[in-house]
């Protein structure tokens, strides 16, 4: 079915309902009408990385870290996963009469905005702090989870438009000041995009941009979404952000006066309680029956697209499939290929006939909170990075625990002295050949702010700091002096200071998922070699103090493309088990951009998998970033000594900059730089790769 003939559909049945009826399915939990055969329906339903908060689903590795992977196919096979998920369940729960929160087919997600300040605690939901690598991913959660079939699978709904990423404590006050250039080149593109592949569904932020409320926008909703990009989805607002307008925003000052603004700038479903205030707003003369029937219109569009209205579509999708062996498997591999090597001396990949004794000592390293990130489904089996080891190595080595601190307080048991497990973990590293040290944070640490939505209250971090407890015993483990890798469980940049320094290795193994503990068993222990990249910029903490201010929505000094210092591990970097070289590169026109053929050889000695990324400059441009940006990249494989050849397409906005006006240009001289790590020559010394550089004629 086609929009078109959905919203005929919907509109002859909006036009059976009296206009009470019409606001009654304004809301999220749109109630029944039975004279019309209309059950309820319950729009709310998340699935950020796994079908959420309605029982069991398959877990996969957070968004960051399906943003590390750089695997479009991936990304897109976990999103047909969530989506054939998410129909088994709603099969389920409309047969046996099931329509509450969280059993629906609209799902809101993914949250496209740009991790741009990595104290925001939300950016772990997000894909990163590129536009263009959160276009590319956020374009194939999109197809995967709405489906290509006659049938939309499921609704996608990109979020949160726009120029949201903290601070979280402010979401329901602040004012996100943003320029044209900023708007153009950094916030907008990504949203952009997935209007052009078809995303059913766009949520606003809870703040003002550039002083409008961003669920009642008329730049960004009017003049942009519908009129620039031409979206014929429906809008939706964050959750309570309409009440927002009159308690916290003061644009409005009722309740009444804030439905008539945000449905008058087509905002057609409130999350929240506001929109009970819809019949008053229109009996006050506020709001017309018109744009109410509109809006109506628009989500039974959505409805009809779903086959939820008059189609059995996908009925035979049985309960069985949810957390399916094979669904499982997709994520083990995310969880495989999202992981990221940032340091090896060597030690890695350990050797089993080599180790009689190991220590696996950390707060996260039994932790199942630390495998599943937020926003999160449950699942009938967690492997944490512990059980990935035991059962790796069997009756073949002792493995010894200590959960060595608590994730945060100074002490694991109330009565105890403070530091009452470092003793134990200082023992047992003594004791053994070699030591993985666990550490982290987790959705109590860094997430959203809490509120009527969530039940956890976590919001930003204030540095790049592991707490006290985490610091103290990473200290005391390395002063054993024994092999030492650090599995670092985390969501965004973290410095972890001198025992950064101390490692022998150091894995970034994200929120993985919960098959995250064997996934990072096998890189360990050289099962499979490590292949992910940075998708944000890992800084020092004393980088704090060269970025604008928290609040500051600019993006000079921010993410890789406008910093000016020496980060700690660069946007895009991330090592392997092998070595892949980039050959040889070259570019030719064709009538979409470039075509980039790569010849690339794995001089290493094992298989691995890496990204062939390429990154643009306009040389002698006032409205390049300072930096070169990515505009390409592959996700490939290579057995050991193997040469082969890839294409990669680049398409012509990617080579052209944003002037103050927002204005996409020509200008300057473009040079494309095609390696496996930025260009710059700190990512390129510890990446140990060189970079081709091609002049675009």
């Amino acid at each position: 079915m086609d929009r078109s003939e959905a919203r005929k559909k919907a509109q002859k049945l909006v036009e059976k309902m009296t206009v009470a009826e019409a606001a009654s399915q304004l809301i999220f939990n749109a109630p029944a009408i039975e004279r019309l055969g209309i059950p309820a329906y319950n729009w709310w339903n998340e699935t950020l990385h796994g079908v959420a908060r309605a029982g069991t689903a398959t877990v996969f590795p957070q968004a960051i870290a399906m943003a590390a992977t750089f695997d479009e196919d991936l990304v897109h096979k976990e999103a047909e996963v969530c989506a054939t998920e998410g129909r088994a369940k709603y099969n389920a729960a409309s047969e046996n009469g099931d329509r509450d929160i969280y059993k629906g087919l609209t799902f809101w997600s993914p949250n496209i905005n740009i991790f741009r300040d990595p104290r925001w605690g939300r950016g772990h939901e997000t894909l990163g702090e590129d536009p263009f690598l959160t276009s590319r991913l956020g374009v194939q959660f999109v197809k995967g989870l709405q489906g290509n079939g006659p049938v939309m699978k499921a609704a996608a709904c990109a979020k949160h438009f726009a120029v949201h990423s903290g601070p979280e404590n402010l979401r329901h006050t602040f004012n996100a000041v943003a320029n044209e250039k900023d708007l153009s080149e950094t916030y907008l593109p990504a949203f952009k995009a997935l209007v052009d592949a078809g995303v059913e569904a766009v949520m606003g932020a809870y703040n003002r941009t550039n002083g409008e409320p961003c669920c009642a926008s008329e730049y960004l909703m009017k003049k942009t979404l519908r009129g620039k990009w031409g979206f014929e989805g429906h809008y939706v607002s964050d959750c309570w952000a309409v009440r927002d307008f009159h308690e916290n925003h003061k644009v409005t000052s009722c309740p009444e006066e804030s439905v008539s603004l945000a449905l008058g700038m087509g905002c057609d479903l409130n999350c929240g309680c506001t929109y009970q205030f819809v019949m008053k707003a229109y009996e006050k003369g506020l709001v017309s029956e018109k744009t109410i029937r509109e809006s109506a219109v628009r989500l039974f569009t959505t409805r009809y697209l779903l086959g939820i209205m008059d189609s059995d579509a996908y009925s035979d999708i049985p309960i069985t499939v949810v957390e399916s062996p094979e669904h499982l498997k997709v994520a083990e591999k995310a969880a495989e290929e999202s992981c990221v090597l940032l340091k090896n001396n060597g030690v890695l990949p350990l050797s089993k006939d080599k180790i009689e004794t190991i220590a696996v000592i950390g707060p996260n390293a039994d932790s199942r909170i630390a495998l599943k990130g937020n926003y999160y489904g449950t699942s009938s089996r967690h492997i944490t990075v512990l059980q990935g080891i035991q059962n790796e190595l069997g009756s073949k080595a002792r493995v010894l625990y200590s959960q060595g601190c608590d994730i945060e307080k100074d002490r694991v048991e109330n009565l105890a002295q403070s530091n009452d497990r470092i003793s134990e973990a200082v023992a047992m590293a003594k004791v053994s050949d070699a030591v993985i040290l666990v550490v982290g944070l987790n959705e109590t640490l860094e997430g959203e702010e809490g509120d009527e939505g969530n039940s956890y209250k976590s919001g930003d971090k204030n540095d790049l700091l592991l707490p006290e407890s985490q610091r103290h015993l990473m200290d005391k483990v390395l002063e054993v002096g024994k092999p030492t890798v650090i599995v670092l469980l985390a969501g965004s940049s973290v410095d972890l200071l001198s025992a950064g320094d101390k490692a022998d290795a150091v894995l970034l193994g994200w929120y993985p998922g919960v098959m995250g503990g064997k996934a990072i068993s096998d890189i360990l222990f050289g099962k499979v070699s490590p292949s992910g990249k940075l998708p944000v910029t890992f800084y020092h903490q004393s980088d704090l103090s060269l970025m604008p201010d928290f609040t500051d929505y600019s993006m000079r000094g921010r993410t890789y493309r406008f910093f000016k210092g020496k980060p700690l591990y660069p946007f895009g970097f991330g090592l392997t088990y092998s070595k892949t070289e980039v050959l040889e590169a070259s570019c030719s026109a064709c009538e979409s951009g470039l075509k980039v053929n790569v010849k690339a050889k794995n001089s290493g000695k094992v298989y691995t998998q890496d990204v062939i990324q390429i990154y643009a400059q306009n040389k002698g441009s006032s409205n390049a970033p300072e930096n070169p940006r990515l505009v390409a990249f592959r996700r490939i494989s290579l057995d050991a000594g193997k040469t082969d050849s890839f294409e990669l397409d680049i398409k012509k906005d990617s080579l052209k900059v944003v002037n103050d006006k927002g204005e996409y240009i020509d200008e300057g001289r473009v040079v494309l730089y095609v390696g496996t790590c930025q260009p710059d020559e700190y990512s390129r010394t510890l990446s140990k790769t060189e970079i081709i550089e091609l002049e675009v004629k």
